[in-house]
């Protein structure tokens, strides 16, 4: 099955205007772009997609968050439809102390539009701690950071119409930035993007809700779908294809192209349902306070390892592990007890979820 690096051997040589405006897959393409390793080149103040794709293929693999992404910039250096769009404003801010991990970048578009691409989950321990700290804060560092951005860029452009994505986290942070930002900077934004974030959380609606909002929101998610299912969602849903299965879905290389359009299903697989139904009631039966808790205390073990990312933890396990053995035993029993019942409440609630399914 083809994929967006298919599409971009297909249509790459047709320049986005009025006849060939931008579509799904190229907002797919754009959203992925921010995860390019920025800040391992000589940045300049404005470049090319093309001329950071050839600066990007000098970096070493590590820094790629995924392995799909050097053939991918292979083919925009190629590509007429992106190679000439002029990147500006690419910030990134990775801070353990207050747990924030965003990073995004102004891709400028024809007809005097801005491509807000924000960042997703890197690999670093930090990124993955504010993801999960969505669980029981009503908003996290990045989301107002993505907020902060776009009030920035309005201002720095301000005739310019502006267009939100990201993928996984970065979904997330435009879904928010959009319903949080001032009606005004609300008006000049056409369209948002979703890839298989997470939605929002409850206060956060209830503060922000207005149906009128939906029709610019675009969120989609593979069949199998664990990560985008998360949270609540009160835009429309669009259910892609993948040729992986499980939680590797949510790599977006994985997602099925059909010229300029997503391969589209009808609804999630059994096993998707499974896990959110079961996530939805681990939530609805602990506290706020007991999440927090098992959070800080699985990443503080996490973070005995002296590594920054998991990849560290992994492919130094000799080292690390010791470590993180040594960290869990230091645990008062009290914390061991609250681990031990949290991830007993999961297992639990997966179970009811499987018996209640099938009957």
């Amino acid at each position: 099955m083809t994929n967006m690096i298919d599409y971009l051997m297909w249509r790459g040589d047709i320049p986005i205007s009025r006849e060939y405006p931008l579509n799904e897959v190229d907002s797919l393409i754009l959203a992925r772009l921010s995860y390019f390793p920025f800040d391992k080149i000589d940045l300049k103040p404005k470049e090319t997609i093309e001329s950071i794709s050839k600066k990007s293929l000098n970096v070493e693999d590590k820094y790629f968050s995924h392995k799909s992404e050097k053939e991918l910039i292979k083919e925009l250096i190629k590509a007429p439809r992106f190679k000439d769009l002029i990147i500006t404003d690419y910030v990134h801010n990775s801070d353990k102390i207050t747990e924030k991990q965003f990073g995004a970048v102004a891709i400028h578009l024809p007809k005097g539009e801005i491509y807000i691409s924000y960042v997703g989950t890197d690999n670093t321990i930090n990124g993955w701690k504010e993801d999960f700290n969505m669980a029981f804060m009503d908003n996290v560092p990045c989301q107002l950071s993505g907020l902060e951005y776009l009030k920035h860029i309005s201002i720095k452009y301000p005739t310019k119409k502006i267009i939100l994505g990201g993928h996984s986290k970065g979904g997330n942070i435009a879904l928010y930035t959009f319903v949080s930002a001032p009606k005004i900077t609300q008006y000049r934004i056409k369209e948002v993007y979703n890839f298989d974030g997470p939605g929002l959380n409850s206060t956060i609606w209830d503060k922000y809700y207005n149906t009128t909002l939906l029709n610019k929101i675009k969120t989609y998610i593979p069949q199998e779908s664990i990560i985008g299912r998360l949270l609540i969602h009160k835009e429309k849903i669009i259910i892609c294809e993948s040729s992986e299965k499980g939680i590797m879905q949510h790599d977006i290389c994985s997602w099925h192209v059909l010229k300029d359009k997503l391969i589209k299903l009808d609804k999630t697989t059994k096993a998707s349902e499974y896990i959110n139904d079961a996530v939805e009631n681990w939530l609805k039966e602990t506290t706020i306070e007991q999440r927090k808790i098992f959070i800080d205390t699985i990443f503080e073990i996490l973070n005995s390892s002296e590594v920054d990312s998991f990849i560290e933890i992994v492919s130094s396990i000799t080292i690390t592990a010791p470590k993180i053995l040594r960290k869990y035993k230091e645990l008062s029993e009290e914390e061991k007890k609250t681990m031990s019942e949290m991830m007993k409440k999961f297992i639990t609630s997966y179970f009811n979820t499987l018996t209640k399914r099938k009957k």
